[in-house]
């Protein structure tokens, strides 16, 4: 009887883990927002190319972060006279930019540092988020006078895929583990043999 007691721990333990599996699989997602982003504009005449801005503090991923798939989707408005990326946050060392988020780089100073996005993406990008440091940078096109744009964002969150196994292998462990506790079956078995 005390075992049947002892076994309702890792069977609400399992329902736990039961009920957050589901819960990654489903998967949390945040309304879109937009926001207006300065964008540096690019006459036909700047032989040197467009000059790049860029975000003034880092954005820092923990590394715990590792157990999320994080997914980061922004779009903006006019792909045709601007672009937006995301890029190492070593690229600061580079190319800082100035009180203003104006720096000295073109595109092609950023091209090692680049993680996703650039001129060459379609209005849109996604962002696989990871544990490190990142910036996020923009620039006018060539003969662009265009001096701001509205991006959208919107994130998305569930469990790492690996975790999610781990964690379905763990569930399953602890609910068989559980009803064997209550109703082992080796006393189930001796009862259908004698029946």
């Amino acid at each position: 009887m005390m075992v049947r007691v002892l076994s309702v721990l890792p069977g609400l333990v399992g329902l736990i883990c039961t009920m957050i599996l589901i819960a990654s699989l489903y998967g949390y997602s945040t309304d879109e927002s937009g926001t207006d982003v300065p964008i540096v504009p690019c006459s036909d005449d700047e032989a040197i190319g467009c000059q790049v801005g860029m975000t003034g503090e880092d954005l820092s991923v923990p590394n715990a972060f590792m157990l999320l798939d994080i997914e980061l989707k922004a779009e903006w408005e006019e792909p045709e006279r601007s672009w937006l990326a995301v890029v190492d946050a070593a690229a600061a060392i580079d190319c800082p930019p100035n009180s203003n988020g104006l720096t000295t780089c073109t595109e092609e100073d950023f091209a090692e540092y680049i993680v996703t996005g650039g001129s060459d993406a379609d209005g849109s990008l996604i962002f696989e988020v990871g544990p490190g440091d990142y910036r996020f940078i923009t620039a006018g096109k060539n003969g662009a006078t265009l001096d701001s744009q509205t991006v959208t964002l919107s994130t998305s969150v569930h469990l790492n895929d690996y975790f999610e196994i781990a964690l379905a292998i763990v569930t399953v462990l602890l609910l068989a583990g559980a009803g064997e506790m209550a109703f082992p079956i080796r006393n189930l078995w001796k009862r259908f043999r004698d029946a």
